[in-house]
């Protein structure tokens, strides 16, 4: 029997980050934030749920394409490959900021505001950081990274950085959720509250405490830098069933490792712990090597179309999926008397009467998605692929 040679780019690389994107909108847009299934939200604070995966997934993937797209520079420093990683976190970076301005623009256009006010006069509270940025600044870190470490030494610098941060958490109350926590300290201090994300405690005490903080992002450049040495194996291994053998069971090691450590260093998302970083990433590597399974040595792919259509044009559909939140949050139309926004007309008035609240909501995040597929449906038709 032949060994199964993997020469081309592995379908399934594409369809995991395509499934990734396709979770972040399902579990950032439901029809009513109070009626949202256990498993498509967040945990208050510490714990693990299946919407704390698809960012950090993602994030994972990420780090595997550094690894492939560096591999043309052979993994040197030099003008070019500096300057394309230098851009392209500048433009990610951008683009999140952009995002977050055009929330305040439609926020205060759909509160009645002109254009110009609405456009101009909210500079004072706009967010400064959020996923994009997180991409932004994990990517250009770790890509840097990439071209001035060896991967033996990277193995060394991910341990210094998740021990070196959880020894921060411990002794800067980075377990505690409230406004003494390090991270909200830093932040609060570099931008101050009017910049930052405000979560909301089991108390029901607002806070601003940021869950893409500036010193939560430490880990994340680790998580981003592990993802790549599984790139590195995935390109180094050509055998499909060594590649899934090997990512099975490093990824194994890693989720063990984060379960069992989560005694001492709780697994929570919003501060990205080191234990969360350990656990998704070995989840990730897993799924990975599922996929490749099922869909390149198997070749049982008719399934996955559906999200390779999000995974061709990855951060284009999850900008527009934030753009069109935005708009159906804030546009209104008359309905009954009264203003309506779309979002409100779609599910209050045409879903949850016949779907119910919890299962409507799920409804009508099913049915953005499918209006977000269906962009990235027309460019993988017309092979447009959308690259920063």
């Amino acid at each position: 029997m032949k060994p199964n040679i993997q020469s081309n780019r592995l379908l399934s690389l594409d369809i995991l980050r395509g499934i990734t994107i396709a979770g972040m909108i399902l579990v950032n847009n439901p029809g009513s934030w109070s009626t949202i299934y256990t498993p498509l939200k967040h945990p208050v604070w510490h714990g693990l749920t299946p919407t704390d995966l698809v960012f950090p997934f993602f994030m994972f993937i990420m780090g595997v394409s550094t690894f492939m797209s560096l591999r043309k520079y052979n993994f040197k420093p030099s003008k070019e490959s500096v300057w394309k990683i230098v851009k392209r976190t500048i433009i990610i970076f951008i683009i999140g900021l952009g995002l977050n301005w055009f929330g305040q623009l439609s926020r205060g256009l759909g509160a009645g505001e002109n254009f110009v006010t609405a456009a101009t006069q909210h500079f004072n509270t706009i967010r400064i950081l959020g996923v994009m940025q997180r991409l932004a600044l994990a990517y250009g870190f770790s890509a840097m990274i990439a071209l001035y470490f060896k991967p033996k030494q990277m193995i060394w610098l991910i341990g210094t950085l998740l021990i070196g941060y959880f020894f921060i958490l411990f002794f800067g109350n980075g377990f505690e959720m409230s406004e003494q926590n390090i991270i909200s300290v830093l932040d609060r201090s570099l931008w101050g509250d009017a910049h930052m994300y405000k979560d909301t405690t089991l108390e029901g005490v607002r806070i601003a405490l940021d869950p893409e903080g500036l010193l939560s992002t430490l880990p994340s450049i680790a998580h981003v830098l592990i993802g790549f040495l599984f790139g590195k194996m995935i390109v180094e291994t050509k055998d499909n069933h060594k590649r899934v053998e090997k990512m099975l069971i490093w990824g194994t090691i890693l989720v063990f490792s984060g379960l069992l450590l989560q005694y001492g260093c709780p697994i929570n998302k919003k501060i990205w712990s080191p234990t969360f970083v350990l656990t998704t990433t070995g989840f990730a590597a897993q799924l990975l090597a599922i996929l490749i399974w099922i869909i390149d040595i198997n070749k049982r792919s008719k399934w996955s179309r559906f999200f390779h259509s999000f995974g061709i044009n990855p951060l284009f559909i999850f900008v527009l999926g934030g753009v069109l939140a935005n708009v159906f949050g804030n546009v209104k139309i008359a309905h009954a008397g009264k203003a309506i926004s779309l979002k409100g007309y779609a599910y209050s008035v045409m879903i949850q009467p016949w779907a119910g609240d919890y299962f409507g909501s799920l409804v009508y995040a099913l049915v953005f998605i499918s209006i977000c597929w269906l962009a990235g449906y027309i460019l993988y038709k017309k092979n447009i692929y959308i690259k920063i």
